[in-house]
């Protein structure tokens, strides 16, 4: 999959935030976005382990966070830190466009 231009990940961003009045609805949107368009379940490893990312998911304090499995464990990781593999799943796209926006705030 080839890298997105931050011109090409600024219409994305537009298209996960348009309609939005504040920071929780856009994380919404992404939110949205991103289930609908990112193809989960994908495997990833993280510090080392290979985890399987199971959902993506909005925590009570409006973060977006990835659901990491192992062994019958789960862990939450935030979706701006989790490494994605390569090549990554369908959709990755849509994680850069958040990634991007995220550090925007």
């Amino acid at each position: 999959m080839e890298k997105r231009s931050g011109a090409e990940l600024d219409v994305l961003i537009e298209e996960a935030t348009v309609d939005t009045y504040d920071e929780v609805e856009a994380v919404n949107g992404f939110l949205a976005i991103i289930d609908e368009h990112l193809d989960v379940p994908f495997t990833t490893t993280v510090l080392g382990v290979e985890v399987n990312v199971s959902e993506i998911r909005l925590t009570n304090d409006s973060r977006v966070v990835a659901r990491c499995v192992r062994n019958g464990l789960r862990q939450d990781i935030g979706l701006a830190e989790l490494p994605l593999p390569q090549p990554p799943p369908a959709g990755a796209h849509w994680v850069d466009a958040y990634r991007r926006w995220s550090g925007c705030r």
